[in-house]
């Protein structure tokens, strides 16, 4: 495929359809799944490829039993899957009857619980996998600063990301954001008016690495907290909202119980702020939280199989991210300055969690020792070795 750009997750897709009947790849619409696909076809010989939005795929489809029948020794891809969940029932009776792996490569926008039926019905018989938007790890260059900084700006999806400048990539992103609103919400069966959701979405964006507050966002919007957590939920499993949990220790200390909220994409947190370049995000209040969020999402997509958290106590000592794993535990702080500072608070918070290693991620050149063990590096550098490091701890 000319100039496709190989995805990170591809060898584990690979994996999995030789183990699983079935194969979901989920995650934002628009972040590469259906190119991914046709990567993934490309190279297996003989397989067919569905789009359930046109309705001329999904009328071959008014029959699953005969056509997966006269398919049965491809490869079945079926693309936006949540259009047509009905078809897993389906899917069941001819997995079970086949009894083989790789039968169905299915993608969708919406998590494992939005489209309930496949994880009801295909219990067992079917493996999730996350794509994001583009990685820090996948794109060339990656150690460049300049390349770095464009991705921090305009985020990961495909569009975005490789635009040919800056007006044009924040033009896709508020497309992106109207079309998800007023279109995509609704296919999923979700009533809420678009300009509530849009709202809400803004005062996320507004308070991206905060801690949650849902009364406040309540009484802003006029709705009880309830109603706070279903948005929370939807922008959630659509895979643009990430809940960070807090991380107890086992400690004789006061922990804040309020989980924190990211906007996962940066490119998306920027268009909702109205930040269109790399200076109006300089000068912008979420500059350092913008920082922390786009360090938090590359870090967690890289170690995936790690129980994500932030650290803080109520005297204020903090840690952006904990992994976890067993009785391993990693700590990752994000500072947007290039000369950062070991504070003694982030010292605290290593000795209370008890943590086995710690980085800050700063937009610095190299990877140099700081005190205490700490260790500051640049992003990339991060993924890389720390990447070691976990590795060997799972060992």
């Amino acid at each position: 495929m000319q100039n496709y750009i190989p995805r990170s997750i591809t060898a584990r897709v690979e994996k999995k359809l030789r183990a699983m009947p079935a194969v979901a790849i989920l995650g934002p619409r628009q972040c590469g799944k259906t190119t991914l696909a046709g990567a993934l076809l490309s190279g297996r010989g003989e397989s067919l490829h569905l789009d359930l939005e046109r309705a001329a795929d999904r009328n071959k489809l008014q029959d699953p039993e005969a056509f997966f029948e006269l398919n049965a020794d491809r490869l079945v891809c079926l693309d936006e899957i949540q259009r047509l969940p009905e078809i897993f029932a389906e899917m069941r009776s001819f997995i079970d009857r086949q009894g083989t792996n790789g039968q169905f490569l299915i993608l969708g926008s919406a998590s494992p619980d939005l489209i309930r039926q496949s994880s009801e019905t295909l219990a067992g018989r079917i493996a999730y996998l996350e794509l994001t938007p583009f990685l820090l790890s996948e794109i060339d260059g990656r150690t460049a600063p300049d390349r770095l900084r464009q991705l921090w700006l305009r985020g990961g999806f495909p569009r975005s990301l490789l635009a040919k400048d800056e007006a044009e990539s924040f033009d896709w992103r508020q497309d992106f954001i109207r079309t998800f609103l007023e279109r995509d919400i609704p296919s999923l069966g979700v009533n809420i008016p678009a300009r509530r959701l849009e709202r809400f979405w803004q005062m996320c964006a507004h308070v991206h690495g905060q801690l949650l507050n849902r009364s406040k966002l309540g009484d802003s919007l006029g709705v009880s907290h309830h109603t706070i957590d279903s948005y929370l939920a939807l922008l959630e499993q659509t895979y643009l909202l990430r809940v960070l949990q807090p991380y107890h220790p086992n400690v004789k200390k006061r922990m804040v119980k309020s989980p924190k909220i990211f906007i996962r994409d940066t490119g998306l947190l920027h268009a909702l702020l109205a930040i269109q370049s790399q200076n109006d995000l300089l000068g912008h209040p979420v500059y350092g939280a913008s920082w922390e969020g786009f360090v938090i999402e590359n870090v967690i997509a890289a170690h995936r199989q790690w129980r994500p958290f932030f650290y803080r106590s109520a005297s204020g000592a903090e840690i952006d991210l904990v992994l976890e794993k067993g009785r391993k535990r990693i700590a990752v702080e994000a500072k947007a300055s290039s000369s950062p500072e070991v504070k003694r608070s982030f010292l605290n918070a290593l000795a209370d969690a008890r943590i086995d290693k710690a980085w800050i991620v700063a937009p610095v050149k190299e990877a140099y020792p700081a005190k205490n063990g700490v260790t500051i590096a640049p992003l990339d550098v991060v993924i890389r070795t720390a990447s070691g490091t976990l590795k060997s701890a799972e060992r």
